[in-house]
């Protein structure tokens, strides 16, 4: 499900900026970058239905390469998904209000430390 009630989409960062940023919300990106793009991911355990959902916020490089904290990345528009093992994440489902919710929560909160970053 794609998150699209925030001004998020084609807004460009400071990758060094990002990384901090998203580093400091929970999110990691271990591995899942090349020099063109880079993929964070954010864990959400439900225990009430033993499922697993993950927030998953991606960039590409406009200048510069990643990983180099100076390269200037585009961010795309956030999404998340269930995990179901051992098939990988379903993106189009009917998703919880409570995951719903807290997806939104966690990117207005990135996306408002980016912007103050920026400022800065």
């Amino acid at each position: 499900m794609k998150i699209e009630d925030f001004d998020f989409h084609g807004k460009e960062f400071n990758f060094g900026s990002l990384v901090h940023v998203m580093e400091n919300n929970g999110f990691i990106h271990e591995g899942q970058w090349d020099y063109e793009r880079v993929t964070f991911d954010y864990k959400m355990l439900d225990k009430t239905d033993d499922a697993t959902y993950f927030l998953r916020v991606q960039a590409i490089a406009i200048k510069g390469e990643i990983p180099k904290e100076d390269a200037e990345v585009r961010l795309l528009t956030p999404f998340f998904g269930r995990h179901y093992y051992p098939h990988g994440i379903e993106y189009d489902e009917d998703f919880p209000d409570k995951v719903i919710n807290k997806c939104k929560q966690k990117i207005e909160s990135v996306y408002n430390e980016l912007v103050e970053a920026e400022q800065a």
